[in-house]
């Protein structure tokens, strides 16, 4: 048996929201899997806001199980800061994030955890077979996950498994926020994490009730809009803004030209030519948007500043100290 004084090798983050009937055969299943791999863990229960009796079902298993730590946040504020709670008070090397609602098998971490081990940084859970409703739940997330390895360039086919196995290291180093647990893959895909994907089971839902609809599909384009200037344009949003800026100038000229044209060569005069009116619509905006790109340049570098946060990764070091 492992002794919670110990230093944990394994940390694993579990967000609990209203799954008091799941809790205490996750706990059994997560004590038979974790000593299994002979390795130091801590399991760390995030209670986001429960009204069912989950967090003193969370306390019952922090009482009776070595390991098992508990966390209860003052209300319910969502999966991606009851996440980022349990990674900031995890101690372990290797962190794990599970669902609570048992259709995550914990029997898969020993799986994934040797896969970490051949030299990964970050191995993801994958559901061949996933046994959700096929046209509300499998058809927008196959749809959603080609979208986002499209975009991001980080591919995967399972982004919305929650059960995945990060080296600490690289989940220590994201702010996460809003709705973005779904994109953490993606977010250690840009610090140059060597990420690999593994077949996990998938086990239907006995207890509770599903969180998720098709709502979510709209929050997931949204919020892949913001991963993509991210990872693209944090560092130089000139890039983003200015260059459309520019392109609008100079289709802006372009059509001005083409006014002056018509006027001097067919005799038309400027007034009827709506497309003048076009062309300074066209220039404005062009202004306004390399305007923007410029205060968007100095909002960056105060924000680098004042945290003094790099703008890069270092995966290791050596002879340094200290």
């Amino acid at each position: 048996m492992v002794e919670a004084a110990q230093e944990p090798y394994l940390s694993v983050v579990i967000p609990v929201y209203n799954e008091s009937q799941s809790l205490p055969a996750l706990g059994g299943e997560l004590a038979l899997a974790l000593d299994a791999i002979a390795r130091n863990y801590e399991v760390i229960f995030v209670d986001d806001g429960s009204r069912d009796g989950s967090y003193a079902a969370i306390l019952e298993l922090a009482r009776t199980r070595p390991g098992f730590k508990a966390l209860r946040l003052g209300r319910n504020v969502g999966q991606t800061a009851a996440l980022s709670a349990g990674i900031r008070h995890a101690s372990g090397e290797i962190i794990a994030l599970l669902d609570a609602d048992r259709q995550n098998d914990p029997r898969d971490i020993p799986k994934l955890l040797a896969k970490l081990d051949e030299g990964y940084d970050v191995v993801s859970g994958w559901r061949q077979d996933r046994q959700d409703p096929a046209l509300s739940r499998v058809l927008p997330s196959k749809l959603a996950n080609a979208l986002i390895s499209w975009i991001t360039g980080v591919p995967l086919h399972d982004y919305g498994c929650t059960l995945k196995l990060y080296r600490g290291r690289y989940l220590k180093s994201l702010r996460l926020y809003g709705e973005m647990h779904r994109f953490i893959p993606a977010f250690a895909g840009f610090l140059g994490a060597r990420i690999a994907e593994v077949p996990v089971n998938h086990r239907p839902r006995t207890e509770g009730v599903s969180k998720y609809g098709l709502s979510r599909t709209f929050k997931v384009l949204l919020d892949l809009l913001t991963v993509k200037f991210m990872d693209a344009y944090l560092a130089k949003p000139i890039y983003l803004f200015g260059g459309s800026g520019l392109v609008m100038g100079c289709a802006g000229a372009v059509m001005a030209a083409v006014t002056l044209y018509k006027k001097f060569c067919y005799g038309i005069f400027v007034k009827d030519q709506p497309l003048f009116q076009v062309s300074i619509f066209f220039a404005l905006v062009g202004l306004q948007l390399i305007l923007m790109g410029l205060v968007a340049e100095i909002l960056v570098r105060v924000y680098f500043d004042i945290k003094d946060k790099p703008s890069y990764f270092i995966r290791e070091s050596f002879g340094f100290h200290g």
